[in-house]
């Protein structure tokens, strides 16, 4: 192999070791013999503390062993939450913050003030928080809804203006009439349609037949049910449907009903105005009972013909499996456009109850995972009674 004018192998050769030693983390057994120094040295100090072996570390160390933990102390936390932020992109700090939560029990330093300011706010923090809002001090509350306000902000820029625009369109099209006012003339479509009338010596088309759509803006059109289920493994989903459904109720051509359930079942569609009362509503973990939650659902439905039902559960019923599926066809048989999300998150499809998915695709309910981008394209196609967009990937 012939290498370029230039190209320094020694340095080539001592990069090579210097990543292999930040993978390795040091100690006898590496095989690098590389000291680090420097960054380098308090990037690999952050590192051990998370994912070291727990070996008690040298006085004076540089990071040349791993080690340690964070201990129990909110400060060396709070210093260790800053180290990794200066150290590492905001992508990587998550999922570090993350590995801390799990790997070290660090769920309860969240009920500090000081600690919450100190992370980065992201939506798998928003559900660790929700799972402990019922032991949440007061002292911490207000922090914690800063926090959760900043995610939710943050999601709604993302997020809403993509899902009114594509939703207006699919209500404005859904509610086609056949003798429009000028401006409510659908003029692709009626064009589409007269093409037969096409005069090539004036070069124009008459249009024998308008197609139009309704004012979707002057009445409800549609009436959307999220039934989105809270257990602890629905975090993200619940996050991600307290937005959503804040976005739709911003929408008055759309009604909207928020419900979530474990074994209980709780309306929280009163408090749609604002997603972060929807999220401090929610109870994250305990069990589940979607078929008590899809009665209750079917209680509130007027329209069957214009109402979208979309539950979002990983479908382990720990209620009445057959009375769930008679009922989900029950809804159906009258016109209700049933939609069934294994998860709404970045995060694909979780661990979720086979057999009870595939009954449900036998109903012509087919369940999959929904990413937030994807979610407008399925609740249009929903309102618009024809194919989901489902991903090939179920």
């Amino acid at each position: 192999m012939t290498v370029g004018e230039g190209y320094d192998v020694t340095d080539a050769g001592q990069e090579r070791l210097r990543r292999w030693r930040l993978v390795l983390g040091g100690g006898p057994a590496d095989g690098t013999g590389c000291a680090l120094s420097g960054r380098d040295a308090a990037m690999d100090g952050a590192l051990a503390a998370l994912y070291g072996k727990g070996d008690k570390p040298p006085a004076g160390r540089t990071g040349r062993d791993r080690s340690a933990g964070l201990g129990g102390s909110a400060p060396s936390v709070a210093r260790w939450l800053g180290d990794i932020r200066t150290y590492f992109p905001s992508s990587v700090v998550q999922v570090m913050q993350r590995d801390a939560i799990d790997r070290l029990g660090l769920a309860t330093l969240l009920l500090e003030p000081e600690m919450l300011e100190a992370v980065e706010a992201d939506v798998h923090l928003v559900g660790t928080l929700l799972s402990l809002n019922k032991a949440m001090p007061e002292t911490t509350r207000e922090t914690a809804r800063a926090v959760v306000r900043k995610v939710v902000e943050d999601l709604e820029k993302r997020l809403a203006t993509r899902t009114r625009a594509t939703l207006t369109g699919a209500l404005d099209r859904s509610a086609r009439v056949s003798r429009p006012r000028h401006h409510d003339i659908d003029w692709n479509r009626t064009i589409a349609a007269n093409l037969k009338n096409y005069l090539p010596e004036y070069r124009t088309v008459v249009p024998e037949r308008l197609i139009g759509y309704g004012r979707a803006s002057q009445s409800v059109k549609k009436e959307v049910v999220l039934c989105v289920d809270q257990s602890g493994s629905m975090a993200a989903s619940v996050v991600y449907a307290s937005v959503f459904g804040a976005v739709l109720a911003s929408m008055r051509s759309v009604s909207t009903r928020l419900v979530v359930f474990d074994t209980a079942v709780v309306d929280l569609t009163d408090q749609l105005d604002d997603p972060v009362d929807v999220l401090f509503g929610t109870q994250l973990g305990g069990g589940t009972d979607i078929n008590r939650a899809l009665a209750y659902c079917q209680s509130r439905i007027t329209r069957p013909a214009e109402t979208v039902v979309v539950l979002i559960s990983d479908l382990y019923e720990g209620g009445i499996r057959d009375e769930m599926l008679k009922r989900v066809a029950a809804m159906k048989a009258p016109g209700v456009q049933f939609v069934t999300l294994l998860a709404l998150s970045d995060e694909g499809a979780p661990a979720y109850d086979r057999e009870h998915a595939a009954a449900l695709a036998a109903l012509g309910a087919p369940a999959f995972a929904c990413t937030p981008d994807l979610f407008p394209e399925v609740m249009a196609a929903a309102i618009e009674k024809r194919p989901l967009p489902i991903p090939d990937a179920v």
